[in-house]
């Protein structure tokens, strides 16, 4: 459990989820973090990884650290989606334990399940079948990144926790053309389209395929609330410590209404035509977040206001 004095390692505060972490710990006044650049620190890298344990004192690791991407950049890179992924966490998770760090918590992501998994999805259906083939590779490794987790607090009593957001928007956005996600991406897409004055816009997919989105502030605000949360509260609520816990707004809209909305947003006021030669990738993926909501969290951020959000910092990094 987070407390006050702790040196809070973040790994991977340059990106959308890590910064804002680091953002709200400094909001809630805690200053003791330690940051590293992947210049000051390949986390790929064994080695280094045990050194900057040895060298700094840390108490409590947050591993928002990954190589991620949407379903175009998941398909072209599957060895460097699940090679780095999984030397990242493996690193970071066993040479913590090597150092003493009892607390840590660790990111996933809602596609560690499977492909048709029961809506909404909850904690229960991890490995309980196929996982979507655009990202497995991704998949496995956050999946063996919750088994460290979870094998670590039963061999060695560490406390270990991790957490499952649902899909992510928000200021610190990768707005890559082929490689980000479905919100940036569309974002970006009907920005430059506007800005042109093009009289259409192509939207991959059918438009048919139901997500749920989640302003990164409030995945921060989750975050924070869990890793102060006691062990014992926890237990109260799970009957044992779970493996993972998902992190979701509770709501799924389909993608062309996504679209609408960042139209409107965007301003944009031409065709948009739905290209169904370009996979969906799972038709639905909706957390069961009603654990999370049991221990006392909800998300509070309306999808319009962080879309708007998410527009301006676009506008403002361009």
């Amino acid at each position: 459990m987070l407390e006050a004095q702790m040196t809070i390692y973040v790994a991977g505060h340059r990106g959308m989820v890590g910064s804002a972490i680091v953002r709200r710990l400094k909001h809630e006044g805690y200053h003791n973090l330690v940051t590293a650049t992947h210049q000051e620190l390949d986390l790929t890298d064994q080695l280094q990884v045990r050194a900057f344990f040895k060298n700094n004192k840390i108490d409590y690791v947050v591993v928002a650290a990954a190589k991620v991407g949407g379903i175009f950049a998941n398909n072209e890179y599957p060895a460097e989606f699940i090679y780095q992924n999984l030397m990242i966490e493996c690193n970071l998770i066993h040479e913590a334990y090597l150092a003493g760090v009892k607390d840590l918590l660790f990111l996933g992501s809602s596609c560690i399940y499977p492909k048709f998994a029961e809506q909404p999805m909850k904690e229960t259906a991890l490995l309980a079948g196929e996982l979507e083939p655009t990202n497995e590779p991704y998949a496995i490794a956050k999946i063996a990144g919750i088994k460290l987790c979870e094998s670590y607090n039963r061999q060695y009593a560490t406390d270990y926790r991790s957490v499952m957001p649902t899909n992510l928007y928000g200021p610190g956005d990768n707005y890559h053309g082929q490689n980000s996600h479905v919100v940036p991406a569309l974002i970006k897409k009907f920005h430059e389209a506007k800005m042109r004055g093009q009289m259409s816009v192509e939207v991959w997919g059918t438009g048919r395929a139901r997500r749920e989105f989640l302003h990164v502030d409030d995945l921060a605000d989750a975050c924070f609330f869990l890793m102060r949360l006691p062990q014992e509260r926890l237990r109260q609520v799970t009957s044992e410590m779970s493996s993972h816990i998902n992190i979701g707004s509770g709501r799924d809209i389909t993608i062309e209404a996504l679209v609408s909305a960042i139209q409107k947003i965007t301003q944009f006021t031409g065709e948009v035509v739905f290209n169904s030669e370009y996979s969906d990738g799972a038709p639905r993926k909706l957390m069961d977040s009603r654990l999370l909501d049991k221990l006392g969290w909800q998300a509070s951020i309306s999808l319009e206001e962080g879309l708007a959000d998410a527009y301006r910092d676009f506008l403002c990094s361009s």
